[in-house]
């Protein structure tokens, strides 16, 4: 798949011309990551937007000088755009992004898209459906905080991350499994061992295995 191909199949460059996308990815460039890589912290005076081409990276936002954890916001993975908040309103990042396997990003500068927008006017529908798309999962995340405890948030998380199979290796660590979930890990860890106690799951170090998946996805909802 071409750089074109892959930034038409997100939301925030889907209303952009073939003639701008090609010169917006003239200015692409693919950065290499290693688990643990940060890409930009939050506070940072940003200047580019970001795809995953592999791997996966965690958008976090840290609750420092307090103490060293974070809340995940999101997981990023391959084909997912991120970063384009600072072109939007000249703000710092709001969040912090690392890599959390290897992975490989496109680092696409603002200063070209903002020429084409410019330019072409059009292309903002697609940033106003990418902001939408936003606004909708946060919604999501705003509705599981409130109705659901520790125990249904852990289920969901692990369902989403197993992608659909019954059988996966968790791509976070338990410290980040935790940050996703908005809870301490040791509620995690407790609402995992209720699965396993309760026969829905089993689990390896990091390899886990759905048994029940039904009643998993009962107790996420």
């Amino acid at each position: 798949m071409t750089h074109e191909e892959l930034l038409t199949d997100t939301a925030f460059f889907a209303a952009t011309p073939a003639s701008a996308l090609a010169l917006i990815t003239q200015h692409a460039v693919t950065q290499q990551m290693q688990r643990g890589d940060v890409l930009f912290n939050e506070g940072d005076v940003p200047d580019s937007l970001f795809v995953v081409l592999s791997g996966r990276v965690a958008i976090a936002i840290g609750n420092k000088p307090l103490d060293s954890r974070e809340s995940m916001l999101a997981l990023m993975e391959s084909g997912d755009l991120f970063g384009e908040l600072g072109m939007l309103d000249e703000g710092p990042r709001s969040a912090m992004a690392r890599a959390i396997e290897p992975s490989s990003v496109l680092r696409i500068p603002y200063a070209p898209v903002l020429e084409q927008m410019h330019a072409h006017p059009a292309m903002l529908w697609g940033v106003i459906k990418l902001l939408a798309n936003r606004l909708r999962t946060m919604d999501e995340v705003l509705a599981d905080s409130v109705f659901l405890d520790v125990t249904g948030r852990t289920a969901k998380r692990l369902l989403e991350l197993s992608s659909g199979n019954d059988e996966f290796v968790l791509p976070v660590t338990q410290e980040e499994l935790a940050g996703m979930v908005g809870a301490s890990r040791e509620r995690v860890n407790k609402a995992i061992a209720s699965f396993i106690r309760l026969g829905w799951l089993e689990q390896h170090d990091r390899r886990y295995k759905i048994l029940m998946r039904d009643r998993m996805e009962i107790r996420a909802s």
